[in-house]
């Protein structure tokens, strides 16, 4: 952390509710004046179709959905007075996470939005990054999701 430019808090977000309930956490209690919050959206990389009779073209790639994350965020209207930055990156979303928590002070993620066997326990990409992130963790559980969208 350099204390001229204050923290860099990097949150994976993905427009899901526990997405968005880690993204205002980290904008309306993680953050202060001076720090850097980093919203990061993983997209899957490109995946080829299963080559079937069934398919018009047997190896063709899955298109992505259009999203705009930056317009995502301004939906949500959040007051912060920390710096917002957005970027999209394709890849496996642990492994794009726990790399960007190389040079942040602390990462925020909600937990697997599985049905009610998955919220029992942290889901893999919220086990990954616990285990292999460089800088500390903060989980926004589907309780304090909750909490945090009736606000």
């Amino acid at each position: 952390m350099n204390s001229a430019t204050g923290r860099v808090i990097v949150v994976g977000t993905d427009g899901s509710e526990r997405g968005d309930a880690a993204l205002r956490w980290a904008l309306e209690v993680g953050a202060h004046a001076g720090d850097s919050v980093r919203a990061i959206l993983v997209r899957p990389r490109d995946t080829l179709l299963p080559g079937t009779s069934f398919t018009i073209q047997p190896h063709g790639r899955v298109p992505e959905q259009a999203y705009s994350l930056e317009e995502h965020i301004a939906g949500l209207r959040i007051d912060t007075a920390a710096t917002l930055e957005t970027s999209t990156v394709h890849g496996d979303p642990a492994t794009e996470l726990v790399t960007a928590s190389a040079d942040a002070d602390l990462l925020v993620l909600g937990t697997h939005r599985g049905g009610a066997l998955a919220d029992l326990v942290l889901g893999s990409v919220g086990r990954e990054c616990v285990r292999f992130s460089r800088c500390p963790v903060v989980v926004i559980t589907p309780e304090a999701a909750n909490r945090l969208a009736s606000v």
